[in-house]
């Protein structure tokens, strides 16, 4: 059995087709209007599309390298916060010492001493407790860590310890054996307490010069770690603006194509009625 195929007319064709292209550029635009993005796949623009991928993964990279450097930061500011209080503990042993200069009694003097060497005591339970997350800056020369800025880690920056224990390299500071500061004849060893001083004064400037160093990396790891935040921003702004679309205008064209429709929906309706008086003739 046949099946009659049905004949439209030239008018009422053009402006179907004309009405079919108005709708698929209507269901874009809604898309368009939904998701706020021009170009949502390799279909729609292949160009712009990897581009702005290509910007978006970067971006990502970049925001875990920032991560890597808010830690650095961190580990950073806790031997920083380490070298401030063996600071104030060497303060503090000098502070004894200049007591023990003048004192008069035997007992007394040593009790200066026995105190002595309890802060530098201190300063060793200190220089151990000033690590972060396993990295500790206040052990020795054989720590390092190292901070990568860009994506690829070929920018970085490497830190070296240093070991500020009471008797390590920097501070150097040395205990006086049995009698400590107590002379035979019962008086305080000037001549051991003045090197103690000296010492002391010594172990300060060594810290102050070893603060300054850590005060140089961190002040170059914030100003990386904001460089690396305007360039994440640069990288979305330039990836939304080749993907992105402009609700302006997409919302402007989304009147015009209700417009269209519209027009297009009563030209095939006018269409359709030439048609019906002509078959009224017969």
């Amino acid at each position: 059995m046949a099946v009659n195929a049905i004949t439209l007319t030239s008018g009422m064709r053009k402006n179907l087709f004309s009405l079919q292209k108005t709708n698929v550029l209507m269901e874009t635009t809604q898309k368009r209007l939904a998701t706020g993005q021009r170009v949502q796949s390799a279909i729609d623009d292949p160009v712009n599309y990897f581009t702005a991928l290509g910007h978006r993964q970067r971006a990502e990279d970049l925001a875990s390298r920032k991560d890597e450097m808010a830690e650095s930061i961190q580990l950073v500011s806790a031997a920083n916060e380490g070298v401030e209080s063996v600071t104030a503990l060497i303060a503090s042993a000098k502070s004894l010492a200049q007591s023990a200069l003048s004192a008069s009694t035997t007992d007394s003097i040593n009790t200066l001493y026995s105190q002595y060497e309890q802060v530098l005591d201190q300063i060793d339970f200190l220089a151990e407790d000033s690590g972060y997350k396993g990295v500790n800056l206040l052990e020795g020369t054989g720590v390092t860590h190292t901070v990568s800025f860009d994506e690829q880690g070929d920018s970085s920056l490497t830190m070296t310890g240093f070991d500020s224990s009471a008797e390590g390299e920097t501070l150097s500071l040395a205990t006086f054996g049995e009698n400590g500061w107590v002379s035979e004849g019962g008086t305080a060893k000037k001549l051991a307490i003045s090197s103690a001083i000296t010492q002391l004064d010594t172990a300060r400037s060594a810290l102050r010069t070893e603060a300054s160093k850590l005060s140089t990396n961190l002040s170059t790891i914030t100003i990386r770690q904001d460089f690396t935040t305007g360039m994440i921003n640069t990288l979305e702004d330039g990836a939304a603006n080749l993907t992105n679309a402009d609700m302006n205008e997409e919302g402007a064209n989304m009147l015009m194509l209700q417009t269209r429709q519209s027009l297009g929906t009563t030209s095939l309706s006018l269409a359709s009625q030439a048609a019906q008086s002509v078959m009224r003739l017969f």
